[in-house]
């Protein structure tokens, strides 16, 4: 995972004189803030931006606001195309159903 994240260009490593890789002390808490990020939903691509916002004890700089705002709108969107086909199954359900006493 660690590997990853520096394939993204998230994280940093040196390497020493026998090819391991080095990461600071704070690759550790990089690592704390790109997993919280991802677990909000938030795809990989845009964490480049939002580390730059992240500011200590875990707290966004305002810079961090519009991108999370849109995509908020993103997940409502989302949550709403599930809700109406919810229904949609749930209509189609309901009249497969014979009704109790029919």
């Amino acid at each position: 995972m660690v590997r990853h994240y520096e394939n993204l260009g998230l994280i940093e490593a040196t390497r020493s004189s026998t090819g391991q890789r080095l990461f600071a002390p704070s690759a550790v808490e990089q690592v704390r803030h790109i997993r919280v990020l991802l677990s909000a939903g938030l795809p990989a691509r845009v964490l480049h931006e939002l580390l730059t916002c992240v500011r200590e004890h875990d707290r966004l700089d305002p810079c961090a606001v519009p991108l999370l705002v849109d995509h908020l709108r993103a997940h409502d969107e989302r949550i709403a195309a599930l809700t109406s086909t919810r229904a949609t199954l749930q209509g189609l359900i309901d009249s497969a159903t014979p009704a109790p006493g029919a």
